[in-house]
Order: structure tokens, then C-alpha cells, then sequence
């Protein structure tokens, strides 16, 4: 069987932690080229996961001129969008770690080169992929839980900020924890209720902890001066079916209700919560009821070592997309209304105004 070759392009913290362990558990797949703007982690990772003569670069557009059936975008998020076009139209297929693009302006061009190319292009949200969230999806699917009318998307962090590469610059990652894990639970929930059609938006975004110069930081202690992000975001969404939506992301915040790309979904029929493993709650013959079903994987934002991990689900299914043609799982019209609405609470939190769709 012929195998797929790959191209990495950013090989820091996500292409070593999640994209590139996960490929490498693929027999089919081969490694075949990696680039990175500081050549020593090209090098690095080329020799960790690469096949015998890989290749190394620090321009992206050197890789792209390579025969290769697809690449993984592993770089900030304010290049998402030009690399993701542009391997789009050297003909490969393209994994780009989520946020899909910056800017919605950027995801938009993504999505129109996909079609144009007719590649196959998908958003790393590798929470799709875990146990609990399969499950849920079900549910929903098999309208378990009636109409969901209201629902909460939890990325809730309460001293965790990342102190590593650009997380903290607003110019590379276009914003702290909303971006960065908000993104997450927001496409979580969406996919949950199989609703992509907002309303209008209003946004709060705060920037408190900033100079807390003893922040008990899981990460150790920050740099205020390069702390240009947010430390927390909030978002209110309205849906166009009526549905709401409540959108909370922090890294630093003074709160014991932690919990990260997880959903709370209230519907007509019963509800579901992922607080503790996941849980789905009603009443049935007049008594309230709560059951969980009985799941191995937890609610947190990937696994690294087994082989049934959300990562390595998430990039095998990719590759046999990839196969087989068959449509990914994250489909870029879903993860451009993400992207749609983060920036609708960042643009209604700096102007004081509900943010309305078309």
C-alpha cells in the first residue's frame, strides 16, 4: 500500500506533544519533510519522526515544492490561513491546528481555496474524539435530549497561563484563552447541537491578573510586559433559532469551577454535563433521575501514549480520509463559524455593542 507522505510545518510544543507521536503510530504514513523558522527544531523533530533522508526547512514554500499528499499546519495562528491556502493549491491535503485561522477574514480563505481545490481541508479539534464526547454526540444525534435551547461551553482555567512561544503575544495569536482554548469547547458544543447559524453576539474580555507578580502559575510566573493577551474572555450567543449560548474562558481567574473543553447542554427532553465524567440528567415517571454512562476517557484536551487516544483518532481518521475521500469529521464551514464568532466576542467586548450576523 502506497504511503502518505507528510509534510510538518511548525514543529514547536502541538507538532511534538500531538501531531507528529500521533502520525508516527500510523503504519501507512511517512514523515517525509519538516520545517520550522528555527532550523535546530526542524532538525530535531526530522530526526525523532522523520524516514531515513527527510527533509529539512525554514521556509514553508520550500516544503510545498515537494511531492506530498498532505501537511500539518502547526504553526501561530496569525500564519494559519496563508499556509493553509497555499499548500491547498500545491495540492495537498491540509490538518491545521485549531484556531482554523485568526481572523474570520482568514478562515473564509481557507474555506474558499478547500472548495476551489477540492483538497480536503480539517481544524485540529481533537475533542471530537474522546469517549465522552462521541457519546454525547449520539445522544444528540438520536434527539435524546429534545431541542437544546441553552447550553455552556467551559474553558476555565484558574492559574494555568501558558509562559512558552508566542502565547502571550496578541500579534501572532490574535488573543490569550478565548483563542487559544475557548475555541475548543465552543466547537465541542456547536458540533453537540448541530447548530452553525449565530445571531448576534455580546463579549466581555478582561486583562486583570496581569501584574499579580506572585500568580501561583502552573507554568511558573509571566512576564508582564509580554502578557499583551487576555487572561479571561466571556461571550453570550445568540442563536438563530432562539438557542443561547454562554462561552467562558480563562487562564488566570480566582474560581474553584475549573474545567476545559468540556459542554453543559439543557434541552425540551433532559440535559447533559461533562462536571463530572459525562452525566446526563431528566425526569422520567415523575422522579428526576441522573445516569453516567460508564466511559474510560475524561474530559481534558488530549492523551499522550495509548493508542485509542482523542490525537491519534484524530490524525487516523484524517489519513483515511485521505484514502478513502471521504469528508472529515471537522469540516471547515463548522470551524469557520467558530472562528466567526470568537471574533464577533473580542469585537463586541472593544466596542461596547452586540455583534449581528448576516
Amino acid at each position: 500500500m502506497k504511503k502518505i507522505r507528510i509534510g510538518i510545518i511548525g514543529c514547536g510544543g502541538i507538532a511534538n506533544n500531538k501531531h507528529m507521536p500521533s502520525l508516527h503510530k500510523i503504519e501507512d504514513v511517512e514523515m517525509v519533510a519538516f520545517c520550522d523558522m528555527i532550523e535546530e527544531k526542524a532538525t530535531k523533530a526530522a530526526a525523532e519522526y522523520g524516514i531515513d533522508g527527510a527533509k529539512v526547512f525554514t521556509d514553508y514554500k520550500q516544503l510545498l515544492d515537494l511531492d506530498l499528499d498532505a501537511v500539518h499546519v502547526c504553526t501561530p495562528n496569525n500564519s494559519h490561513s496563508e499556509i493553509s491556502v497555499a499548500a491547498l493549491k500545491a495540492g495537498c491535503h491540509v490538518m491545521c491546528e485549531k484556531p482554523m485561522a485568526k481572523t474570520t477574514e482568514g478562515a473564509k480563505a481557507m474555506v474558499k481555496a478547500a472548495k476551489e481545490t477540492q483538497k480536503i481541508l480539517t481544524i485540529g479539534y481533537q475533542n471530537r474524539f474522546r469517549e465522552d464526547s462521541k457519546y454525547l454526540k449520539k445522544v444528540c444525534k438520536n434527539n435524546e435530549l429534545g431541542d437544546v435551547y441553552f447550553a455552556k461551553a467551559h474553558a476555565v482555567r484558574r492559574r494555568a497561563v501558558p509562559t512558552w512561544g508566542v502565547f502571550l503575544k496578541e500579534e501572532e495569536q490574535g488573543g490569550g484563552p478565548l483563542i487559544d482554548i475557548g475555541t475548543h469547547a465552543l466547537d465541542l458544543t456547536l458540533w453537540c447541537m448541530d447548530n452553525y447559524e449565530p445571531l448576534k453576539v455580546s463579549g466581555s474580555v478582561y486583562h486583570k491578573m496581569r501584574y499579580d507578580l506572585e500568580p501561583g502559575n502552573a507554568f511558573g510566573d509571566w512576564n508582564p510586559d509580554e502578557f499583551t493577551v487576555e487572561d479571561s474572555a466571556f461571550g453570550f450567543i445568540t442563536m438563530k433559532n432562539g438557542a443561547t449560548i454562554i462561552l467562558e474562558s480563562s487562564w488566570a481567574l480566582n474560581t474553584l469551577e475549573i474545567g476545559e473543553a468540556k459542554t453543559t447542554l439543557c434541552g425540551t427532553k433532559a440535559g447533559a454535563d461533562m462536571q463530572d465524567g459525562l452525566r446526563i440528567n431528566g425526569a422520567k415517571y415523575n422522579k428526576l433521575y441522573v445516569t453516567k454512562p460508564g466511559l474510560d476517557a475524561g474530559g481534558v484536551d488530549f492523551y499522550d501514549g495509548a493508542s485509542d487516544d482523542p490525537a491519534y483518532a484524530e490524525a487516523k481518521s484524517f489519513i483515511n480520509c485521505i484514502k478513502n475521500g471521504t469528508s472529515p469529521v471537522v469540516k471547515p464551514e463548522q470551524a469557520f463559524v467558530v472562528t466567526e464568532i470568537l471574533e464577533a466576542i473580542y469585537e463586541s467586548a472593544k466596542t461596547g455593542k452586540e455583534i449581528f450576523f448576516k
